[in-house]
């Protein structure tokens, strides 16, 4: 039996493609919202864009950000099927695009306008760099939004080029932080019974997961610079060469510095005034690195990661992806879901992120396959006398 979602009643208009607004949009689908996803005639571009195929003509791509969708394709050009916006504007709860700003308001579907029509709209719009300021207009991309937000210069290692991090942080973010924006200006809206504009950007996304960037260039004034897989705030914290390979650990406080230390039989170093303290291990990072290199080559790195994890110190393998999606934590947790497809008949993508008890969230439907529920929502207008039947438009 199906579970009552929380957003179930809640209807979404995804005029968005690539990554950051479906994104957005399948979080919302996947709390239970109607999301309807309004594409141009020739499918939203990620449809199309990647260099592999799994059996039908959609990539993995867009399979993998469009689930509990469904589809409808609009020339948003056409005063016909502007109409069908307008007339699902008045059903709508939230409109999602992530054009470059003005785009909307020349195609006469910006906030301003479905507002008129329905001032309940909460209308969220992605953008690179948001819709004010100097660089408003440029073209935005993950990459781009990672060089400008100051990631790019931090991710890495020193002397190497730079290493933009390999999730699109800046397009998943934005993402997040428009879901956010929207979640919370709807149980806004229960009080003031209006609507509102969510304005939300890949840099601003890039800088609002920045945290301990900033904090470190305003406590320090030098802006951060590469350290690999170390951590900016707290040492020891990084990846280490073992006999056999590479693995990864953390002392992050004072209590499991000195486990640590004993575990390593290295407790001479609680000593050495350059490591008495995190600051000063902070300082230090590197001389204190060097000094344990020689004890980690001594073992193996399962050797090291089960001697720590029994003495209470947090310790991993580096797994790669498949690895990863399946561990034996992933598969307990259901983070590999079976998706059906009409075409690719069930194919594999990744769970839900964040798990609710009371209503747990189901893949409802699969990705839609290009206008798939064109003529269904064209009925539901029309039932609901917000569309003339075809036959009197054409009149």
């Amino acid at each position: 039996m199906m579970t009552t979602l929380p957003l179930a009643g809640i209807r979404v208009l995804d005029i968005s493609q690539v990554m950051a607004g479906p994104f957005c949009c399948m979080l919302l689908g996947d709390m239970g919202a109607d999301v309807i996803k309004i594409e141009p005639k020739v499918g939203d571009s990620t449809r199309t864009s990647m260099g592999f195929r799994l059996k039908g003509e959609d990539s993995p791509g867009f399979l993998a950000l469009n689930r509990n969708k469904r589809s409808i394709a609009l020339n948003l050009k056409d005063e016909a099927d502007r109409e069908i916006v307008y007339a699902l504007a008045k059903t709508a709860d939230v409109v999602v695009e992530n054009s470059r700003p003005g785009a909307t308001k020349r195609l006469g579907i910006d906030y301003d306008t479905l507002a008129a029509i329905n001032p309940r709209l909460v209308y969220a719009s992605i953008s690179g760099f948001g819709q004010t300021g100097p660089w408003a207009q440029r073209p935005g991309f993950d990459l781009i939004a990672q060089a400008m937000s100051g990631i790019l210069s931090s991710n890495g290692f020193p002397g190497m080029e730079p290493a933009k991090n390999s999730i699109s942080v800046a397009d998943l973010g934005a993402g997040m932080f428009a879901a956010y924006g929207i979640l919370s200006a709807i149980i806004g809206r229960q009080t003031s019974g209006k609507g509102q504009y969510i304005d939300a950007s890949l840099l601003e996304a890039a800088l609002g997961l920045s945290i301990w960037e900033t904090t470190e260039y305003w406590g320090t004034g030098k802006p951060p610079a590469p350290i690999g897989s170390a951590n900016r705030m707290s040492v020891p914290y990084q990846a280490v060469m073992a006999s056999d390979g590479w693995f990864v650990f953390g002392a992050a406080n004072q209590g499991l510095w000195l486990t640590f230390l004993k575990v390593l039989g290295r407790e001479e170093l609680q000593e050495d005034p350059r490591y008495s303290s995190n600051a000063l291990r902070v300082e230090n990072r590197i001389s204190l690195i060097e000094s344990l290199a020689p004890t980690f080559l001594t073992r193996t790195k399962d050797e090291w990661i089960d001697a720590l994890l029994a003495a209470g110190v947090p310790a991993a393998p580096i797994l790669d992806y498949g690895e990863a999606v399946n561990s034996e934590q992933a598969i307990a947790r259901e983070m590999v879901q079976m998706i059906p497809h009409p075409v690719e008949g069930e194919f594999k993508a990744l769970g839900f992120p964040v798990k609710m008890r009371g209503t747990p969230q189901q893949v409802r439907m699969g990705p839609p396959l290009l206008n798939e529920h064109g003529d269904e929502i064209r009925r539901e207008l029309i039932e609901k006398g917000l569309l003339a039947p075809a036959s009197e438009a054409a009149e």
